[in-house]
């Protein structure tokens, strides 16, 4: 693997998690970012107390991202061989964080609608 090209990284992601579930997290990550655009749009605001709830959800998804990786590839924490592993584990860690926390403000901002002290 000489060239890092996008083909080659969408192969090895197909390779890691399967074909299915690799575009079932991609499909559902599109509908999320469109249903969190809209939220924005709608309310023209960020709710700071649905933001607040959202920001502290981000440790558990922190968490699940980072175990739903070591999962799907069969390792464990014993298994890090060195700094990139663990740059690689922060960054997974990180992206699980942003999307659990834009998850829960746009189920919140869906499913009670903006509010008139938020506004």
């Amino acid at each position: 693997m000489k060239d890092l090209t996008f083909g080659t990284i969408l192969a090895v992601f197909e390779e890691i998690f399967g074909t299915g579930l690799f575009w079932g997290m991609v499909v559902v990550a599109v509908l999320v970012t469109l249903a969190y655009l809209y939220v924005l749009i709608r309310d023209r605001s960020i709710s700071w107390r649905k933001f607040l709830l959202a920001q502290l959800s981000m440790p558990l998804g922190a968490v699940a991202a980072v175990w739903f990786v070591l999962r799907m590839t069969h390792s464990h924490l014993s298994n890090i061989g060195g700094p990139v592993d663990v740059i690689l584990l922060l960054g997974i860690a990180g992206a699980g964080a942003v999307g659990l926390a834009i998850l829960v403000y746009t189920a919140q901002s869906l499913i009670t609608g903006p509010r008139a002290e938020d506004r």
